[in-house]
């Protein structure tokens, strides 16, 4: 949880207080009472400012609950982010993720204004990928489309035929496989999720040896502490380990776990994925009994409420895509925008 003060000029009174009144009651049980006093300023500071710049705050799942329910317009997972970045109609959109979800936006919505409050926040998965592994890639496996993970860089999207969400990876392959009449589908970088997929259809995926550095630390015996100790139901993420996905009641992406939830309704659940998705799901499901295990995704709580502020009020770290990386990119989101999301609850 991050702990800045706000600055002079920004500071809590009881009229924020009773403005903010439901808002604060809907974080209580989400963050530390001593942190309310010190968002909430931030919180009526970055509302004010995107009214003014005409601004839309995007907000992936895993931010923290301060950012998800306290100043940000759209909320959800990567797929989510992307349909509401083709449909935006604002002039300014800042995304509160990491980077290649804000080189997305910018690639759907090329005549909008994309802000990213911290260049740093990356991703691992991202990283270990390159355009030329890609063409590499392409050459050993001949006519075998290439089927992109949305958590790769504008130039990796550029040089796929598809891109796919843990939504719809499955859908997505076998369309892919259909339209080039290949029995063989080039799939990365995530090889978790690439195992995953690999259960659920019959097309033979070429993998890519990347990892989440949040996912991959989860282990089976930490799956079973969870169910044994705490009689707990398990949900994992699909780039979680193959062994922590046999522990699990059910795999799925973001969104489809909070489907499950609401279908399921259980007493108690481990949400083996990344800690402020557990946090934000814990508001819309008070009865359920939240357990951790659970890891931090370093570069998304790279995102603030003070650099979110400062985003908007100096219009600072604006995403750009050249045009022909954009152009080839966009070929791909749409392809994964057009199978869409077909998650199995």
């Amino acid at each position: 949880m991050h702990h800045t003060a706000a600055r002079p000029g920004l500071s809590w009174h009881p009229e924020l207080e009773a403005r903010y009144a439901e808002l604060g009651a809907k974080l209580e049980p989400l963050l530390p009472c001593l942190e309310w006093p010190l968002h909430l300023p931030w919180i009526d500071a970055i509302r004010t400012l995107k009214r003014e710049r005409g601004a839309v705050i995007m907000a992936h799942s895993y931010q923290s609950p301060e950012i998800f329910h306290g100043v940000a317009d759209v909320t959800g997972d990567s797929l989510a982010l992307a349909q509401a970045a083709a449909d935006c109609d604002a002039d300014i959109i800042v995304l509160c993720g990491v980077h290649f979800m804000a080189e997305t936006a910018k690639i759907l919505a090329p005549g909008r204004t994309v802000l990213i409050p911290d260049l740093e926040a990356g991703c691992s998965l991202a990283s270990s990928i390159t355009a030329a592994d890609v063409r590499e890639l392409r050459r050993l496996h001949p006519g075998a489309p290439v089927v992109s993970y949305v958590n790769t860089t504008a130039e990796v999207k550029a040089e796929s035929d598809a891109c796919c969400t843990s939504a719809n990876a499955v859908q997505v392959v076998e369309a892919m496989a259909a339209e080039s009449g290949s029995e063989r589908v080039i799939f990365l970088p995530d090889r978790f999720l690439g195992h995953h997929v690999a259960q659920h259809t019959a097309i033979e995926l070429v993998l890519w040896d990347g990892r989440c550095e949040v996912h991959e630390q989860f282990t089976a015996q930490q799956a079973r502490h969870a169910r044994e100790r705490f009689d707990a139901r398990l949900v994992a993420h699909p780039e979680c380990p193959p062994e922590v996905q046999a522990e699990a009641d059910f795999v799925g992406s973001t969104t489809a776990m909070g489907a499950w939830l609401e279908k399921e309704q259980p007493q108690r659940v481990a949400l083996i994925t990344e800690c402020s998705m557990a946090d934000n799901l814990r508001a819309r499901f008070p009865k359920v009994e939240f357990i951790k295990p659970c890891n931090l995704c370093p570069h998304m709580q790279r995102i603030t409420l003070p650099n979110i502020h400062a985003c908007l009020q100096h219009l600072q770290h604006e995403v750009v895509v050249p045009d022909d990386v954009a152009r080839r990119a966009r070929h791909a989101l749409e392809r994964m925008l057009a199978v869409g999301r077909r998650d199995r609850v």
